[in-house]
């Protein structure tokens, strides 16, 4: 799967309270959003056509790139599974991507349910320059579970934003008890350069008024002795709150909780113009 937030829940080991830990796992969070390969500067997603496959600036181009690119960047070659820019063979491994960069501008490939797109960056992108921050629900460790990895080994179908269909391995459920009751959510893997975790999609109630829409993303470390720390107030938004050039996955619909989990990332507000 993609990386959405590489890293993040290894922070704060040496935090001194539990509150100090979710605040550097925010201040983290922020600071990856608006890093220059952030998804703060996402400006284009090009799925690419078998042949030549013409990017830049200038309307003429089958890729169209912000004014600040050159008229005519180059040409992407698509034969197979193989992509091609100039004489150079380009890696489309999400951990290694080859990067191509023009000014501002950088370019790589990505490849999503046996299509290949291009993706464009641009540090210098409106959204990154106007970007206040996160809002969050207030730190709960009511929602701080030590969960229970429930065997179940499968491969489950993710779609995505897009309308594209994956399989991803699941090793089972995870269940966790809030107000006396059992809830399950099923998880996929997600390789990251730190290592595995487990990677939880999931809907609840907050979704119709307080959070992202489409659901919520959290990563997890993989269980140990049969026990997961499962904690929502690092539950995140996904990336396609910020940009229509991301290719979230959607949460499963056996990830749809039937109660407000009042923790972690808030809504995404887009500032005024």
């Amino acid at each position: 799967m993609r990386r959405w937030l590489v890293g993040t829940f290894f922070l704060a080991m040496a935090a001194t309270t539990y509150e100090d830990s979710i605040r550097a796992w925010q201040q983290h969070r922020d600071a990856g959003l608006r890093a220059p390969d952030g998804w703060l500067t996402l400006v284009g997603l090009f799925w690419l056509k078998p042949g030549a496959n013409t990017i830049g600036s200038a309307p003429s181009n089958d890729f169209v790139l912000p004014k600040n690119a050159p008229p005519h960047a180059g040409t992407f070659y698509l034969q197979g599974d193989k992509i091609t820019f100039g004489q150079k063979t380009l890696s489309y491994d999400d951990l290694h991507p080859d990067i191509i960069q023009i000014g501002s501008i950088s370019l790589l490939a990505i490849r999503r349910a046996g299509r290949f797109a291009i993706r464009a960056r641009d540090t210098a992108s409106p959204v990154r320059k106007n970007f206040r921050g996160m809002r969050y629900f207030p730190t709960n460790p009511a929602f701080h579970f030590r969960a229970k990895l429930i065997p179940n080994v499968k491969k489950i179908p993710i779609l995505n934003i897009v309308g594209q269909t994956e399989m991803e391995e699941s090793p089972g459920w995870v269940e966790f008890t809030f107000n006396g009751h059992p809830y399950r959510l099923r998880p996929i893997y997600e390789e990251t350069s730190q290592g595995r975790t487990l990677y939880f999609l999931f809907k609840d109630t907050t979704n119709k008024s307080q959070t992202y829409q489409a659901g919520r993303m959290l990563n997890t470390p993989l269980a140990v002795n049969g026990i997961v720390d499962l904690d929502f107030n690092r539950s995140y938004t996904p990336p396609c709150a910020f940009t229509p050039y991301a290719t979230c996955p959607l949460p499963p619909q056996e990830n749809r909780l039937p109660i407000a989990i009042e923790a972690g990332e808030l809504r995404y507000e887009e500032p005024h113009s």
